[in-house]
């Protein structure tokens, strides 16, 4: 095989800097595929070069926590002997070339992250981010992202909690598409991605290898441009009843104890994975290329080792259950083969028609990859903040501005999305799809589960230490609101370019501000991604850190997130400050994001906190949701909208101008719906607590009316918000 050339180096991604550091350490110009090797191993997908430095500051221990970042999932105890197994990714770059298949095989891969494990996935969720439906452009990435998510999900049958769709001009052309999966399982049952032991047996198990997908992950570690439509090659082709074999193939390994390490062949394929199992277990492996099931003729050891071909799982068992594991998988109709062994020698060798083909040190691609100190420069944020020149806040015609709130795209519902996925597969599902987390079952328990994704890239975009605290802040009100413990998050954490100084402060101080509030709460980050090079020749997204939170509670001690009964009282839990800077009110007049952003209060989310936990566990909480985008005026509008009751309001004079009541978005609050017998007891709650208490109004009525502002029909409301998002995608022919 010829010798790698600096000029391979760089159409690998690699820097001049990284080629001669290949070479010192292999005392050897690397050939062309030990070259290659290199360049998936330490790009950013794979090696987190860039971001290293900066995560090791999460929290990653806790009382729950079996397992934190560093396998393919990780791992809280939920008790009854269960564990909940659960990881967010991204698939940005593919998504934006190749929609459909973008988010299909993302989907896929998030699903295999989490069965590979020994877990059976029983809910997945998208968190979304678009730029402006109304653009052609922007419209067809949704309509085949979503349908690419149904299309696989459903098929494989996995039911989806919804997630998040929230539209910002910085995603024009680079879209994000997130993607998280929870699983369940014994915890005599998980299954470690590693191997410990010489003389094992490695073995290739699902769909044959061929040239989809390959340099998905150098892909995927560079910024958009007009050549990446060329790389449509780099994007996989899913096959959702081949992986819903390959689900109930590998359980059935695990159960009966065939297997020793299971991992999944993703990002990097079989290179990432080999290599990866062989590291953590302080091995080596020998891969005999040959040996490959192919479904293309004359595939050469680079695209076999590259190939990102969907469906495939790497496990590693022992020689004398080989046999076993072939008759189990033959049973599901999957293909198997033995493809290499586990050796001493912590070398990774590739062998093709009986001759070496590369060796490369394992550490050299795992542990010592690079780890860079990134340059940081703040951004001017002042310049961000300055309000438009002649901009001024309304103080009235609040009927109107409640009416455009609620038909804006990122006022309105998202039931166009939803109805498109099968959210009640495995009938775990409680609660689908709606204002507050995704909540399901563990079968054979009375533990349920609640799933919320959170991301606030405008106020991480003015701010974005304080942006990172109120994204784990409103990802916890929201399962406090249901009546959860959070128990862990998985985080997605999607920027621009790295090398900029500037978006890397962002990165930086983004991160910092959740480890704040994560620290501050006692919630552990146990898994997660970082998603790089999210631009286009427009410029970088906004800084979107995506947390997905997961909490637990008993069943029958929960809260619905809409209105229940006529004669309940509306009661508003928290303080409210003169707060619209970042606002969703802003945006939706100006079309831009500017002002100061609402300050994080910790120790107020702590006593709402209390306050909410302690009244869902009295029963006295009819319902329950967060104030968060659009504040009080999205909340009540949401409420109505899906309950189809009215609310009566009246606003009493505070101090703060009833524009602020209605659209501030305070942190440290929640709307909250009891029986009037209840009102003194929540009252006596909230002073145990320290929680302010505003007594707002009562539900009922045909209109959503808030005295002496605007009174507004139910039916007319629901037409805005139901309807907005629904018709300028089926208006446009699509």
């Amino acid at each position: 095989m010829r010798e790698g050339t600096f000029q391979d180096a760089q159409n690998f991604g690699l820097t001049k800097v990284e080629f001669e550091d290949i070479k010192t350490r292999l005392e050897k110009t690397p050939n062309f595929l030990e070259l290659a090797i290199f360049s998936v191993m330490w790009s950013e997908h794979c090696s987190y070069k860039s971001s290293r430095m900066v995560l090791k500051n999460f929290p990653t221990q806790g009382p729950a926590v079996i397992q934190g970042p560093g396998e393919n999932a990780g791992v809280v105890d939920i008790g009854d002997g269960y564990t909940a197994i659960f990881k967010v990714e991204s698939h940005n770059h593919p998504s934006a070339i190749e929609p459909y298949q973008g988010a299909a095989t993302g989907v896929g891969g998030i699903i295999r992250d989490v069965f590979t494990m020994g877990a059976r996935p029983i809910l997945s969720l998208d968190p979304l981010f678009f730029g402006h439906p109304n653009d052609p452009h922007n419209r067809s990435l949704l309509e085949g992202v979503v349908a690419g998510i149904s299309g696989y999900g459903n098929c494989v049958g996995v039911p989806n909690a919804g997630g998040e769709l929230h539209f910002d001009k910085s995603y024009t052309i680079n879209p994000l598409v997130n993607v998280f999966c929870l699983g369940i399982a014994k915890k005599e049952e998980i299954r470690y991605a590693r191997a410990s032991e010489p003389g094992d047996i490695v073995m290739l198990i699902g769909a044959r290898t061929g040239r989809d997908g390959i340099h998905g992950a150098t892909f995927a570690s560079d910024v958009l441009s007009k050549e990446s439509e060329e790389k449509r090659s780099a994007v996989q082709v899913g096959d959702p009843f081949l992986e819903k074999l390959l689900i109930e193939a590998t359980l059935e390994l695990i159960e009966k104890d065939l297997v020793e390490g299971v991992q999944d062949l993703g990002a990097a394929g079989l290179t990432s994975s080999s290599v990866e199992m062989a590291g953590r277990g302080d091995m080596g492996l020998v891969l005999n290329i040959d040996a490959v099931p192919k479904r293309a003729e004359n595939m050469t050891a680079y695209e076999v080792m590259l190939s990102e071909s969907q469906e495939r799982m790497l496990v590693i068992c022992k020689p004398d259950r080989v046999e076993s594991v072939s008759q189990i998988l033959t049973k599901w109709e999957l293909e198997s083969a033995v493809v290499g062994e586990v050796t001493a020698d912590g070398l990774l060798t590739v062998i093709e028609k009986g001759e070496i083909v590369a060796t490369i040190p394992i550490p050299h691609l795992t542990k010592g990859a690079p780890c860079y100190k990134m340059e940081t420069s703040r951004p001017n944020l002042e310049e961000r903040r300055r309000e438009p020149h002649g901009f001024q806040v309304p103080s009235w015609d609040y009927a109107n501005l409640v009416k455009k709130m609620a038909s804006s795209f990122n006022g309105c519902s998202r039931e166009w999305v939803w109805h498109q996925y099968d959210t009640t597969l495995l009938t775990n599902t409680v609660i689908p799809p709606s204002l507050g987390p995704g909540i399901v079952r563990v079968k054979g328990t009375d533990t349920l589960l609640a799933i919320k994704s959170d991301a606030k890239p405008r106020h991480c975009y003015l701010n974005p230490f304080g942006g990172g605290q109120a994204t784990i802040c409103e990802a916890a009100r929201n399962l406090w609101a249901a009546g959860f413990t959070p128990l862990a998050v998985s985080d997605c954490l999607n920027f621009g370019n790295p090398t900029n100084p500037e978006i890397y402060y962002e990165f930086e101080q983004s991160v910092l501000g959740m480890c704040d509030a994560l620290r501050a709460l006692n919630i552990p980050v146990i898994s997660g991604n970082v998603s790089f090079y999210n631009e286009s020749p427009s410029g970088a997204i906004k800084p979107t850190p995506v947390v997905v939170m997961v909490g637990k509670a008993r069943a029958g001690k929960i809260n619905k997130p809409d209105f229940q009964n006529t004669g309940d009282v509306i009661v508003l839990l928290g303080e409210t400050l003169s707060e619209l800077g970042g606002s969703a009110l802003f945006e939706m007049l100006t079309g831009e994001t500017f002002g100061t952003p609402p300050m994080i209060r910790i120790n107020a989310e702590v006593s709402l906190s209390k306050t909410l936990l302690a009244a869902t566990g009295e029963g006295i909480i009819r319902s329950a949701t967060d104030l968060s985008e659009g504040g009080l005026a999205q909340a009540l509008v949401e409420c109505v909208c899906n309950s189809g009751l009215g609310a009566q309001i009246a606003l009493k004079a505070t101090g703060i101008h009833i524009t602020e009541q209605l659209f501030s978005e305070s942190n440290a609050r929640a709307l909250v719906t009891v029986s009037p017998d209840c009102v003194s007891r929540l009252t006596e709650i909230c002073a145990q607590n320290e929680t302010q208490i505003r007594i707002l109004g009562v539900v009922g009525g045909r209109t959503l009316s808030v005295t002496g502002s605007f009174d507004i029909p139910v039916q007319e409301l629901k037409e805005l918000y139901d309807n907005s998002l629904r018709k300028v995608m089926d208006e446009q022919g699509l």
